[in-house]
């Protein structure tokens, strides 16, 4: 077959070679690849037509020019009658460079969505879309849009050495053209595949990539960035978890929801949203968990300009906007990453470590350069572009051991024989150093269900260098006593003691998350025993156990209003709630303990630090109650957290406290406003000089009916 029958067919790795401008001695030619056209004319830089004359029955046009053509247009000839005037695609140098080409190989290219993608730029002087893709084992890739008419054989696209990247600039497409690559497989198959490193995408259910235009936005956050830079792990996290879909129906856009959920959220007192998956993904149900456009915010609502117009807003409200981030698994559909050049390029070959078993999904080859390249400058992308706070990893567990969810047999251990995933391992590490080093303040929070030690530890200490670990033990137990009659919680009491044991062993967060109100588990206030008032009174001191309980704090959406059905992620929540006085109550519990956290220092400023928790009761069985101490740096204005869990009111309960005198009760579930009863209303407590519970000094107090009770020394006044 001769080049021309290879260029024409597309299976000419470099048709730059034979289209262009060409010095042929004293003279040029151009040559010029336009399938279906009549007839085509060279207009030079210089002024000069040239008629070209048909090489080749599938569309190659040749003309000879006497001197460089310079940037030359075409006036093309189509059927019909229809003239167009064109840059030719084909006389353009390469728009990636050596080093481009070299770091991404290498695996280090962190700022990897400047080299590849569709990036909208004036090259040479002529305004186009420079499209680059990796695909080492096609044998050729074109790209396809609204610009050819999704004619593969408009655009192929050159082989950059052996990088195994494609590239081709291609002038006047601009912002908004859909596009896909086409792609020849070493087997003759072709392959229709959305841009892995597209920056915007197609409304789902359509899957074409959209050519981005570059970022516009007018950041105004400016405070709140240099701020961030200075923050730590030990700042206190009271995060609100969103899915955008469902929150409120009628916002339909990036910018619509950004003022009303900022209002909610600022009222309530969160520090940070917390944003089920924005990345594309095809099917709503997955509720953005399988990805298929890792660099694109979902076009469901907007643009990438509106998703950081939405970033941009919270941040001037005070409230930081933290991302879900799926590294560990992505879907199998035909037109994204699976399979994408007809190998196993993304993922794991061997399906004992390419296929996950629970997700139907495939697992990233971490130990590919060009792969680990993908997921960390992706993590890089997000933090950077858009301006978000942090990123809450999903399914870490299933990414450090091989043998996750596989019965034996069904996995290939490590080279040691282990069941540690030695490749993830370092991609996790890689991952957080560098969002360590470029971002300093970004969270990184695991979502690790195991005993895996060290997961929030400092990379510098051997550990795998998360800020904070999602406290799953924590949430099984606590939900499993709550859920339990309260004449039988005498019999589980250890179920929420249990936990202080290993409290202080990682930087946790203490989650109310999405999972536990979906697939049939109902939502928090359905899981409470009792008529309707004790499910109320349950679910608020269960949150207020919470709140008072070291660790940051994450609760998700519908908890605030006590949500009475299970969360859909096809409908919005139910604010119609808010008609009725309990739920009216839920949501001033949940402001004031946050309002209430914010002020006393106790409750957040030593939550990783074994030295700012203290038990006065962990013992008291019979009666369900427990009592601790928080304590800030300095020791001056403690908290007493103390709970009873049955529907018994406790007259003269006496706890030890560290300080005779005066205490305040600055919180009580109980009441009247927050749809208790009321029952220690107006209390004074008068801590007295009479050794109790280890504490030189102790009080007589109160206990409401499944009432929780914050008490701090009273202040001077």
């Amino acid at each position: 077959m001769s080049a021309l029958d290879r260029l024409a067919t597309g299976e000419h790795p470099s048709p730059h070679d034979l289209l262009g401008a060409h010095q042929d001695g004293d003279a040029w030619v151009v040559r010029c690849l336009l399938p279906g056209a009549e007839g085509a004319v060279v207009v030079t830089q210089q002024g000069a037509t040239v008629p070209t004359t048909k090489v080749h029955p599938h569309g190659v046009f040749e003309a000879t020019v006497p001197e460089a053509p310079g940037v030359y247009r075409l006036e093309v000839a189509w059927p019909g009658g229809v003239r167009q005037v064109l840059e030719d695609p084909y006389q353009f140098w390469p728009t990636l460079g050596d080093v481009d080409l070299h770091l991404i190989n290498e695996g280090t290219h962190r700022r990897l969505w400047e080299a590849l993608g569709a990036r909208v730029m004036t090259h040479q002087g002529v305004k186009g879309t420079a499209f680059a893709v990796w695909a080492p084992s096609a044998v050729s890739v074109r790209v396809v849009g609204d610009f050819n008419g999704w004619d593969g054989r408009r655009h192929p696209m050159r082989a950059l050495g052996a990088s195994g990247v494609w590239e081709l600039f291609v002038p006047d497409v601009a912002p908004g053209a859909r596009y896909k690559y086409e792609i020849l497989t070493g087997d003759h198959h072709l392959l229709l595949k959305a841009d892995p490193m597209a920056r915007q995408a197609e409304v789902p259910p359509r899957t074409a990539s959209v050519v981005a235009a570059p970022a516009a936005h007018p950041w105004g956050d400016g405070e709140w960035m240099a701020a961030r830079a200075n923050r730590g792990a030990e700042d206190p996290l009271r995060i609100y978890e969103v899915h955008l879909g469902s929150w409120r129906h009628g916002l339909e856009n990036y910018r619509d929801l950004a003022g009303p959920l900022a209002d909610h959220v600022h009222d309530l007192g969160f520090t940070h949203v917390e944003l089920l998956p924005v990345a594309e993904h095809p099917f709503g149900g997955s509720w953005g968990y399988q990805v298929t456009g890792y660099y694109a915010p979902t076009s469901r609502f907007g643009t990438p300009d509106d998703f950081r117009a939405f970033v941009d807003h919270l941040h001037q409200r005070g409230i930081g906007v933290i991302m879900d981030w799926v590294p560990a698994h992505f879907p199998r559909d035909e037109w994204a990453l699976a399979r994408f050049d007809g190998s196993a390029l993304y993922e794991h070959l061997d399906p004992r470590q390419g296929e996950h078993p629970d997700w139907g999904t495939l697992v990233p080859n971490y130990g590919r350069n060009e792969v680990r390249a993908f997921l960390v400058a992706n993590a890089l992308y997000w933090l950077e572009e858009f301006h978000v706070d942090g990123l809450r990893v999903d399914a870490v567990a299933s990414m450090l051991y091989l043998d996750y969810s596989r019965p034996e047999g069904t996995w290939v251990p490590n080279r040691f024989g282990g069941r540690e995933n030695l490749e993830a391992i370092a991609f996790i590490k890689e991952v957080n150093a560098e969002v360590q080093a470029r971002h300093p303040g970004a969270l990184m929070i695991a979502e690790e269900s195991t005993a895996w030690p060290g997961v929030s530890a400092p990379l510098e200490s051997g550990g795998l260098g998360f800020t904070h670990k999602w406290n799953m033990g924590w949430m099984h137990d606590t939900l499993s006593y709550a859920s339990r009659d309260p004449v039988h919680r005498r019999y589980h009491h250890r179920d929420l003691t249990f936990g202080l044991l290993y409290a202080f062993s990682e930087r946790f967060v203490l989650p109310l998350s999405h999972d536990e109100v979906v697939h049939g588990k109902g939502s928090l206030l359905g899981k409470m025993p009792g008529d309707e008032w004790q499910r109320f009174a349950n679910l608020r001191s269960i949150l207020a156990w919470m709140w008072a309980h070291p660790g940051g704090k994450l609760l998700f959406m519908g908890g605030e209003i006590a949500q009475s059905s299970e969360w859909s992620h096809e409908r919005e929540l139910d604010w119609w709630l808010l008609d009725h006085a309990p739920h009216r109550g839920m949501r001033e519990l949940v402001r004031r303990l946050n309002v209430v956290a914010a002020a006393e220092r106790a409750l957040w400023e030593r939550d990783h630090d074994p030295a700012g928790f203290q038990w006065l009761e962990a013992d008291d069985a019979e009666h369900s109650t427990y009592a601790f101490l928080r304590w800030p740096v300095g020791g001056l204005r403690p908290v007493a957290c103390v709970a009873n869990f049955t529907p018994v009111p406790r007259d003269g309960y006496r706890i030890g406290l560290p300080f005779p005198g005066p205490w305040e009760v600055v919180l009580d579930t109980d009441a009247a406003e927050l749809g208790g009863s009321g029952y220690a209303a107006g209390q004074a407590v008068e801590a007295v000089v009479e050794s109790w519970q280890h504490q030189p000094a102790s009080a007589l107090v109160t206990l409401p009916p499944l009432g929780v009770l914050w008490l701090a020394p009273r202040r001077e006044p």
